[in-house]
């Protein structure tokens, strides 16, 4: 069954959401506060998190920001404002869709499906090719799986997508912008510049020796990152 993280600490909305989305198919997960929403997407492993912009004395938003540190799961703010301003600051955080409270069920409903859909048939359609090997380096996009020297590379789904983006175009170089759009299918406009920076950080922290000398994603300065096939 599909996962589905509602995190929200007024527990009428977590009961009509549970009820709501287990009659769908689904199957839910639910945390009332920061620390356990991102222990449960860790331990549960949700296709998508419905995640509320006000927790007690907490911000959602923060808990996005947390989130996006080591998971790219799909993130859909509940939140009773409604102002243009708000919606535009939370996807450019990296949230995938913002519903405003009230909503009708069927609404909520739509979105799930919408976001779902959107995410899970990226990977499904995703034509096979043969791995891509540069030296100690494999890449498998028909398995995601990235091994270094013979040992399986723990990357989230981001992650592996930025990394066979680049891997697929050796020593060409691409602006973050770029990056943007073809892995995140987002823009400047939506997401910040860190989020690709970020990316690119963590990766090399899994992949290089030396991540503050890398060998492989060389940033290439005042214009972007390339990928570095050749041995130096």
């Amino acid at each position: 069954m599909t996962t589905i993280l509602v995190v929200d600490d007024d527990q009428q909305m977590v009961s009509l959401l549970e009820r709501h989305l287990a009659g769908e198919g689904f199957e839910v997960v639910t945390a009332a506060e920061p620390t356990a929403a991102l222990a449960a997407v860790g331990e549960h492993q949700p296709a998508l998190v419905l995640l509320d912009i006000v927790l007690g004395s907490h911000d959602g938003r923060e808990v996005l920001r947390e989130l996006r540190l080591f998971s790219d799961v799909p993130v859909i703010f509940l939140t009773g404002r409604g102002l243009e301003s708000e919606r535009i600051v939370g996807l450019k955080m990296g949230a995938d869709d913002y519903i405003v409270k009230p909503f009708s069920l069927g609404e909520l409903s739509a979105r799930v499906e919408t976001v779902l859909r959107r995410t899970q048939g990226a990977d499904a359609h995703r034509v096979e090719v043969p791995t891509r090997s540069f030296g100690d380096l494999a890449i498998n996009e028909t398995t995601h799986e990235v091994t270094l020297r013979g040992e399986l590379v723990d990357l989230t789904a981001k992650e592996f997508a930025l990394l066979a983006f680049l891997a697929a175009s050796p020593r060409q170089v691409f602006s973050r912008e770029q990056l943007l759009r073809q892995v995140w299918e987002s823009s400047a406009e939506w997401q910040t510049d860190a989020t690709v920076t970020e990316h690119v950080r963590r990766i090399r922290n899994k992949i290089e020796v030396d991540p503050d000398h890398p060998r492989w994603i060389v940033t290439v300065r005042g214009a972007g990152y390339r990928f570095e096939p050749a041995s130096r």
